[in-house]
């Protein structure tokens, strides 16, 4: 029947007999083709349709339904009703007359050859497709000269904060303080901000921002070698960016010390996952919420998709991971190689196998190179016996000998394992804090972040801190700040911002 459905498939005996077939250890699911598995699974139906559904989604379009044989004015009012609360979304602000002047046309066009619904379906098509809908304007008073600053309006503020917060436009609730005027006051900001926190809507911030400041779309792109890593699957690759979804948005949700993304010493894994990292008695393809009982996996650098995207697809890369951790975590890029940098020696067949270490520092034996890697290699090599694809390991695999990850950091700091560099990195919660606040605050305006808007990320560091660092006092401090709610005038006219 038609409607909303939940459909599920399993097996009610399952075999375990192993298969006759050669083996083949390089492809993925081979060997076992007696376990039954799902290939294809269709859905038909419904079968005799009598119109179209009430679903949920159409609900929430039409609003009102004339009824049988209504006249053309009642037909009008209900589509009046319709167009405008869709056009109050979709413009993220109360609606003018003259906003649905043209909708009305639309409508009353199409309803001439149509029925009710397609005369709608052509005025919610104008209403989706016009520049209120698809740009954030907002206004420049007309004496206004270039370069002068000015505080936005309510509507436009509410805009700003609900793009940042959510990555969709505003609630009515949102709307309905924007209206009222009363959305600059400090108070009523403050109540919104932290209700919007609070809604699902704000897991956004975690899918956009947290992957965007870490790096970590780069998941998907992320292709292993099969010969060298042959268990390595695309369950496992969507697991990774599950685990670091759900991770970051507890710490959002929970309103916690946003340090706890380096040192929390929770997770969530499913059975796929959990193999991958040695966690026992875990079982299904759901995602549970599990404390950790290895410090080496506490916080983002124990997460094997944060491994991953900082190494190469057949080895690890303590460079990459380095300079990862300088600037996505300490905020301090590592300048640009030199252009005469000399290639990564490899190993050559026939001679001794040499690990990545040690090819490292034969590699920055050159003076050109020595500056930065100095920085940079402690960094990497404290993680080094994590592998490419984020598993443990005692020893390499090229030489077979141990992993020998101890450094000493820029700052005299010696660190021998991941758990002791989370340790280093914690110690100076300020500048993990500062870096965090810099790259939120330039997600929220839309715009890098200049020298001039330093004194404020600061300023919201310090504040931060008498509130334990919470995620909700960095925001607070954002949307509470001139540039979140200002606006300078780039252009010489009118309407150029």
């Amino acid at each position: 029947k038609s409607g909303i459905r939940k459909v599920g498939v399993t097996f009610v005996a399952r075999s375990a007999g192993q298969s006759d077939a050669v083996l083949q250890p390089f492809v993925p699911g081979s060997g076992v083709d007696r376990i039954p598995r799902i290939q294809q699974l269709q859905i038909a139906g419904p079968y005799s349709p009598a119109g179209v559904s009430d679903t949920p989604s159409r609900q929430r379009v039409f609003i009102c339904t004339p009824p049988p044989g209504a006249s053309s004015t009642e037909e009008t009012a209900c589509a009046t009703k319709i167009l405008r609360n869709i056009a109050r979304q979709a413009y993220r602000r109360p609606v003018t007359d003259e906003d649905l002047a043209s909708p009305l046309t639309f409508f009353k066009n199409a309803r001439a050859t149509g029925s009710f619904d397609a005369g709608i379906e052509s005025a919610v098509t104008l209403i989706l497709s016009s520049p209120k809908f698809l740009y954030r304007t907002e206004d420049v008073p007309d004496n206004a000269a270039p370069g002068a600053v000015f505080p936005i309006n309510d509507l436009e503020l509410a805009s700003r904060l609900s793009f940042f917060l959510w990555s969709q436009g505003p609630d009515d609730e949102l709307l309905e303080a924007a209206a009222a005027g009363k959305l600059n006051t400090p108070a009523v900001l403050e109540k919104q901000m932290l209700r919007m926190l609070k809604d699902s809507k704000s897991h956004a911030m975690a899918e956009n921002f947290a992957f965007q400041w870490l790096n970590l779309r780069s998941i998907r792109e992320f292709v292993p070698d099969p010969i060298v890593f042959p268990n390595f699957d695309q369950s496992l690759k969507a697991a990774f960016t599950r685990e670091l979804d759900l991770f970051i948005e507890s710490i959002i949700d929970e309103d916690r010390n946003v340090t706890d993304l380096l040192v929390a010493d929770h997770t969530f894994v499913n059975e796929r996952l959990a193999l991958h990292y040695g966690i026992p008695n875990i079982r299904g393809d759901r995602f549970r919420r599990v404390t950790l009982t290895d410090p080496n996996r506490f916080g983002l650098l124990g997460k094997g998709g944060i491994l991953m995207v900082t190494s190469y697809p057949n080895r690890t890369a303590p460079v990459l991971r380095g300079a990862w951790i300088l600037e996505r975590i300490l905020g301090t890029p590592p300048a640009a190689p030199p252009p005469d940098v000399e290639a990564f020696p490899e190993n050559v067949e026939g001679e001794k196998a040499r690990t990545v270490r040690e090819r490292m520092e034969a590699h920055r034996e050159n003076p050109s190179c020595k500056s930065c890697h100095v920085v940079m290699d402690p960094l990497g090599f404290a993680l080094e016996n994590f592998d490419a694809v984020g598993a443990w390991r005692a020893t390499d695999r090229y030489s077979g000998t141990p992993i020998d990850a101890a450094g000493q950091l820029v700052d005299g700091t010696h660190v021998n394992n991941p758990s002791e560099l989370r340790r280093a990195l914690a110690a100076n919660p300020e500048q993990f804090v500062q870096t965090l606040t810099e790259k939120l605050l330039m997600y929220s305006l839309g715009r890098t972040v200049e020298y001039h808007d330093m004194p404020l990320v600061r300023r919201i560091v310090r504040d931060a801190a008498r509130d334990g660092y919470r995620f909700s006092a960095i925001v607070k401090g954002i949307v509470e700040s001139a540039p979140f709610q200002q606006v300078q005038i780039s252009g010489s006219a009118k309407g150029e911002n």
